[in-house]
């Protein structure tokens, strides 16, 4: 009898178990929370989202607005009441925003000011979706609905039984314009509200259009709401429209479209919705959202799991976003935020490349590879029109971050098969920037010590000078890698392998860890390895010393052979979080999310040590990348509001995701290798552009199951540590065999290690 009940006991268990693995997903977009992430502040980020209600890579987003105007933290789900719903373009709080306008609606008196208009609102009566989002502002008993097209959107306000409805446009501060023109429903404007990255001639040009008659209008600037005039331009403009009484439930309609360009272009763009009723446009987009996130398909994962998978997801294909639009005649055209003039072509803006060069963009190349070509064209554009490749956009180039990984940007995509675009301009724009320094974070800063140092000095008061280092060594890596490609003179290979090497010169034998170098070539001292900054970005010397993507090899054997560098990868898990603030002089968010993570020295939630965990794959020890990866993937990301361990970042922390959640990682971009880990889910199905697919199956993975025991690629034994980027696009299957143990044979000999610069054919060109 005891037995019988033991075995029903564990059945009851195991049933439990697997009621709770999803076996099928139809419509991904309903597996999204747009609220991960989103519960974050100054102090410490846990995503420092905002619910995004868009299409993918669209010009303009919509969110509902709960901080104050000019706020980068424009939604935190610890608010209680929302000022209005904002078009936004910000691609983080830190970067904020540009060109943004909102709408608000109210019942009551007229007020203007949006601390007046406020209302409170509840998440339990709030609905967030991708391509939708609804929620009920109790002070006016009103309902908001959003449903947005690329460069448009359609309002729809539900209101009680009133006879004062209103409806606010605020154009916002810093410059603006609107204009209401009552014989057509209908109110027009600018907004020239931004962060910087602009030409002085910009402008959001917007249009919105009612459904219904306006029974009284209004005006206001900064300190006046005017019901005499309909047209105001001033620091802050905004226009105030009323309707006639309402019974409960009636609505009120309205199209919104913006241009970069011009009124007439904003027109066109709300074409975008033409006859469409707010039910079509809903539907079409949640279409589009189904087709995008469908080109993955998990299976066999826990709810939380596949609900975390397609929320990341959903993060990666909005950045960059695109601000080119089609004229009358249906060319592509965009005003640039380099010289302020509209010309024919792509553009794209909103991201930064020190974050997204890792595994964002490697992404794109994978599973959306012909976006990736538009914005490869965008970037050649940028180039012709500012001078050089900018390193953050947002929109035009921006002074922030190290590097010049727009390098590894470039040579990736082409590396990885994207044809069809003038890759000699843009390998041009890659030697120019290499060599020279440019305006607002372009180029190299320091390119004249480095080029006859090889590196950049500690004491020349450039800061950040290690870090600009060793990016700039694995930079040149992927313009050499370009370079070869395009069959480029020797001499000139040679110069950029020459200088990928640059890294060795940063190396401290008595710490084995990089440290930044004096002008004579002596070492900084004194030297902490745990301070944040300084010589380092938003990272210290135990996260930094790993950035050599390109020649692990190499890094390996400066830290004294293989068995060495797997115990210093051993050290940053095991170390207690302590740091060193005193660069910044209090404690940056980034400190604090590394020290309460309780996971050592690794600090997940910034991306220079992201890579890290991988490494192990190339000295010997690929359990150990097993291991340490899903723990990332079950501590540090969770479906809810709180669910990212750090910035998101345009895309990068949720592509670490959805890349190491699919079992393999792009450790070094602009080589066609990604480095194997353990896949979360029991099935996934990469269905390519091309119409190819590429299965993955772990039917044995499980929580405890984390171990990769044996590969078969498309039948054959597979037992490299990588797998090729081209091997994934011929389609076919890779059966990966899971285990509780970790099978320390499998991986362990040399010829199964992924690419390092040192060990391959490429080390010869040095000789």
């Amino acid at each position: 009898m005891k037995k019988n009940i033991l075995l029903l006991f564990l059945c009851t268990i195991v049933s439990a178990s697997m009621a709770q693995m999803v076996t099928r997903v139809t419509d991904p977009v309903d597996w999204v929370n747009p609220l991960m992430g989103t519960d974050s502040k100054h102090s410490l980020s846990n995503g420092n989202t905002y619910p995004s209600i868009g299409l993918p890579w669209g010009m303009n987003m919509w969110t509902p607005q709960t901080g104050k105007m000019g706020d980068g933290w424009q939604y935190q789900y610890s608010a209680d009441k929302i000022r209005g719903f904002k078009q936004t373009h910000q691609p983080s709080p830190w970067m904020n925003d540009y060109g943004q306008f909102s709408i608000m609606p109210f019942t009551g008196k007229p007020r203007y000011k949006e601390d007046d208009r406020a209302s409170w609102f509840s998440h339990k009566a709030e609905i967030v979706q991708p391509y939708y989002y609804s929620v009920y502002l109790a002070d006016y008993d009103i309902t908001t609905e959003i449903t947005p097209t690329e460069r448009a959107a359609r309002f729809r306000f539900t209101f009680p039984e009133t006879d004062s409805a209103f409806v606010l446009v605020d154009a916002f501060d810093k410059g603006s314009y609107v204009k209401i023109i009552p014989a057509e429903n209908k109110i027009i404007g600018y907004s020239t509200r931004n962060s910087g990255g602009v030409p002085p001639n910009f402008k959001n040009y917007f249009v919105v259009v009612f459904d219904r008659p306006f029974s009284n209008v209004a005006t206001f600037d900064s300190d006046t709401l005017n019901f005499t005039r309909t047209e105001v331009e001033n620091n802050h403009a905004g226009a105030l429209v009323a309707f006639k009484s309402y019974r409960k439930g009636d609505q009120v309609n309205a199209k919104v479209a913006s241009s970069f360009i011009s009124y007439e272009q904003a027109e066109l763009n709300l074409k975008e919705i033409g006859n469409d009723d707010f039910e079509i446009v809903k539907k079409k987009g949640r279409d589009t959202w189904n087709n995008t996130l469908g080109r993955i398909n998990v299976e066999g994962g826990t709810i939380d799991q596949v609900r975390t998978f397609y929320s990341t997801l959903y993060r990666t294909v909005f950045f960059p976003n695109k601000l080119y639009e089609k004229d009358a005649s249906g060319n592509i055209v965009h005003y640039s935020p380099h010289n302020g003039k509209v010309l024919p072509g792509y553009m794209f803006g909103g991201t930064g490349f020190w974050d997204t060069f890792r595994a964002l963009y490697p992404f794109l190349n994978l599973i959306y590879p012909a976006i990736n070509k538009e914005m490869q064209e965008g970037l050649i554009n940028a180039y012709k029109e500012s001078g050089f490749l900018p390193e953050w956009s947002s929109p035009g180039a921006r002074p922030v971050m190290v590097g010049n990984n727009s390098a590894s940007v470039v040579s990736d995509a082409y590396i990885k098969g994207l044809k069809g675009y003038d890759i000699s301009t843009l390998y041009e724009a890659l030697l120019h920037g290499a060599n020279n320094e440019g305006p607002h974070g372009t180029g190299r800063k320091g390119v004249e010590y480095y080029n006859k140092l090889g590196y950049v000095p500690y004491d020349v008061k450039i800061n950040e000078n290690a870090a600009r280092t060793l990016e700039y060594a694995y930079d040149d890596f992927t313009i050499y890698q370009l370079g070869k490609a395009l069959n480029r003179p020797k001499e000139e290979l040679k110069l950029y392998a020459q200088r990928s090497q640059n890294y060795k010169k940063l190396f401290d034998n008595e710490t084995k860890l990089m440290r930044g170098k004096n002008q004579d070539g002596t070492f900084q001292t004194p030297f902490n390895p745990f301070k944040w900054g300084d010589a380092f970005t938003e990272g210290n010397s135990w996260h930094y010393s790993w950035s050599v993507f390109h020649d692990i090899k190499g890094l390996a054997d400066l830290m004294g052979g293989r068995a060495q560098f797997a115990k210093m990868l051993d050290s940053v898990f095991v170390m207690p979080p302590v740091f060193d603030d005193s660069y910044y002089g209090f404690v940056i968010h980034e400190i604090r999310e590394m020290q309460i993570a309780n996971m050592g020295q690794y600090a997940h939630g910034n991306q220079p040590i992201q890579h890290m965990p991988y490494l192990y794959n190339y000295v010997g020890e690929p359990w150990k990348t097993q291991y340490w990866v899903r723990e990332t993937m079950e501590k540090m990301y969770k479906p809810t509001p709180d669910g990212y361990c750090g910035d998101e970042d345009n895309g990068q922390t949720s592509a670490w995701y959805v890349f190491s959640a699919l079992g393999f990682y792009p450790v070094c971009p602009a080589t066609d290798q990604y480095v194997m880990g353990t896949p979360l889910f029991k099935k996934a199905t990469l269905l390519l552009e091309d119409g190819k697919q590429f299965i993955i199956n772990a039917p044995a993975n499980s929580t405890q199951a984390k171990y990769v025991q044996a590969v078969q690629l498309n039948g054959k034994a597979y037992e490299k540590n990588w797998i090729s980027h081209f091997d994934i696009l011929k389609g076919g299957n890779m059966n990966v065999t899971m285990g509780v143990v970790p099978n320390k044979k499998r991986g362990t000999e040399e010829l199964a290690f992924p690419y390092s610069f040192s060990s391959g054919a490429d080390a010869e060109i040095l000789k």
